[in-house]
């Protein structure tokens, strides 16, 4: 890069008009971001078991599953709109710990248990693994 005084004289070339593009792109950016990276809402979950689909439920009522996996029994809750792992017999609980998911995609792997639970909804989002 250049000295520290080449920034400064750089920016006294731009124009009012150059400050208002700036400042309507940045707001476009901004606004637009909520609308097309929010992936719609989630509205099932669906618990695996060695990759196999094992339950799914509607994220609309309360409600406890089970699935007993190789170490033993993963709880899984669904409230209205959000799903987690309860409890796991796996030693760091990192799946536990995710805490609630509620957008689609959204998942929590247990995987000394072989047992994971995602979201699913009508509309697609973007997540770490298929980006």
């Amino acid at each position: 890069m250049g000295r520290p005084g080449e920034f400064l004289s750089w920016l006294a070339l731009l124009r009012p008009g150059d400050w208002a593009t700036l400042l309507l792109a940045a707001s476009a950016v901004a606004l637009s971001f909520p609308l097309f990276w929010a992936g719609g809402k989630a509205e099932r979950a669906v618990v695996r078991l060695d990759g196999r689909v094992v339950a799914e439920f509607p994220l609309s009522a309360p409600r406890r599953y089970t699935v007993t996996g190789p170490l033993g029994d993963t709880q899984i809750e669904i409230a209205p709109g959000r799903a987690r792992v309860l409890s796991d017999p796996g030693p760091r609980q990192y799946c536990v710990q995710q805490g609630w998911l509620t957008r689609p995609n959204a998942i929590a792997i247990c995987a000394p248990n072989h047992v994971s639970l995602s979201l699913s909804g009508r509309d697609p989002s973007h997540d770490s693994i298929n980006y």
